[in-house]
């Protein structure tokens, strides 16, 4: 069953990349010195690099690997706002003032995305194809519309509507699900195209990007900092620290505090061979971004061209190899669409998304250095809103300081970045679920 599921020519790389593969190290020279140094070439080190660039500061980005090698050309290309908790719990947390700011940077994220794509001309198959979120049991249908429709202020409210099993085909080919929600203004957009696009309008700013520098240290030196790196060192004035998912696993010194607040978790996807016209319209004929209530989250979507199923999640306890991980992901999908039992996989990949211990992202300023992270898995609209804020913030802009800065970037004793309780508690949202 394993070797049999995958193409003779599987790739275990992004599918993203065959169309927007990651750029070549052009061996760029560090600079000496430089106004801004960016530390993580995604989508937040880029939006950042954007602003502080077009406002005239040197604004230099490093990156260990190629630009974008990591989450931002690695993730579903599914854009929502979905922070982890509603309007409502928000407030019964953080108190009606401050739950609501922080409701309305999600919807803010969502609005501002489609606008910046759209306004910069980013080729990126950008489309408002709207979500839906499927009841994998009949209690949580019910859920579903308790936490979604209860009443919101106006100008954060989403709109969404009911889906009740009996009308199910109408958005899916399946009887998997007990109905669902659909969520119209969310997007899918092709995320290495899209990033490929952040990486031109920063460096048309003047932003430099300086791949393959993996930096080692970062330390105070007068009014700023020295970045040691492994091409050189660079003094920088301000330092932004934009690696969510990807802090301090290669480093393990670098950056204590973030890294004791960032759990990095391996999500895994799987693209199919083409499929043929009708039945990938059938199966999906709204070509919506898809998503369920289990705790064991798995997402999908037509792909870009509209000929494969891109599917993805988190399904083994500790973590794997994308190859390895492929065949229960192929298991996954076929719970959901039984007749693609014997359909191949063409490409198998995986990426670190960055979570938080409250669920929710984090940025601000710790020790003179300015972060941005912890988008819990929905990097895209997130990242990128933020990652222009953290910039704002860097310029002196009001605009750049956010609600989110007012609550506790929070971790547990005992915890430095290896998230030893990933392996029991993954094995109860399977047990939960109905997945053990």
């Amino acid at each position: 069953m394993t070797n049999s599921i995958f193409l003779p020519d599987h790739k275990e790389q992004p599918f993203w990349w065959e169309g927007a593969p990651r750029p070549a190290d052009d061996n760029a020279v560090l600079p000496a010195s430089a106004d801004v140094v960016i530390i993580g070439s995604g989508y937040t080190g880029l939006n950042a690099a954007i602003e502080t660039a077009r406002a005239g500061r040197h604004t230099v980005v490093v990156d260990a690997e190629a630009a974008g090698w990591g989450c931002s050309s690695r993730n579903g290309g599914q854009v929502s706002p979905s922070l982890k908790w509603s309007y409502h719990e928000l407030v019964d947390k953080f108190g009606p003032e401050l739950g609501y700011e922080i409701a309305r940077e999600g919807d803010a994220a969502l609005k501002w995305i489609g606008a910046f794509v759209e306004g910069e001309g980013i080729d990126c198959d950008f489309q408002r194809v709207g979500r839906f979120h499927g009841a994998h049991a009949a209690s949580t249908y019910e859920g579903l519309a308790t936490r979604n429709l209860k009443e919101v202020p106006d100008d954060i409210k989403l709109e969404a509507h009911m889906v009740p099993k009996s009308e199910l085909r109408s958005e899916m080919d399946t009887d998997y699900y007990h109905g669902g929600i659909v969520f119209p203004h969310h997007c899918s957009l092709q995320p290495a195209k899209y990033h490929l696009g952040l990486l031109e309008l920063a460096t048309k700013a003047g932003a430099e990007v300086v791949s393959h520098c993996k930096v080692e240290g970062i330390n105070k030196e007068g009014a700023g900092f020295a970045v040691n790196t492994t091409k050189g060192v660079i003094a920088a004035k301000e330092v932004i620290v934009a690696t969510s998912g990807y802090t301090g696993r290669t480093t393990p010194s670098l950056m204590p505090w973030h890294r004791r607040r960032i759990i990095p978790i391996g999500s895994y996807i799987i693209a199919t061979e083409p499929l043929p016209e009708e039945q990938i319209n059938r199966l999906m004929p709204k070509n919506r971004v898809n998503s369920d209530t289990r705790k064991m989250v798995v997402y999908y979507r037509q792909c870009h061209e509209g000929k494969r199923i891109v599917f993805g999640g988190r399904v083994a306890i500790s973590e794997s190899s994308a190859s390895k991980a492929a065949p229960d992901l192929h298991k996954e999908m076929c719970r959901i669409f039984p007749e693609l039992a014997n359909t191949k996989i063409s490409h198998s990949w995986m990426g670190f998304v960055g979570y938080t211990f409250n669920s929710l992202p984090h940025l601000g300023v710790k020790d003179g250095i300015h972060y941005s992270m912890g988008y819990c898995g929905s990097g895209v609209s997130l990242a990128s809103y933020f990652g222009k804020r953290i910039g704002q913030r860097v310029l002196g802009k009001k605009e750049g300081i956010r609600p989110l800065e007012k609550i506790k970037f929070e971790t547990r004793p005992f915890y430095n970045g290896k998230p030893w309780f990933l392996e029991p508690s993954i094995a109860y949202f399977r047990w939960k679920d109905g997945r053990a």
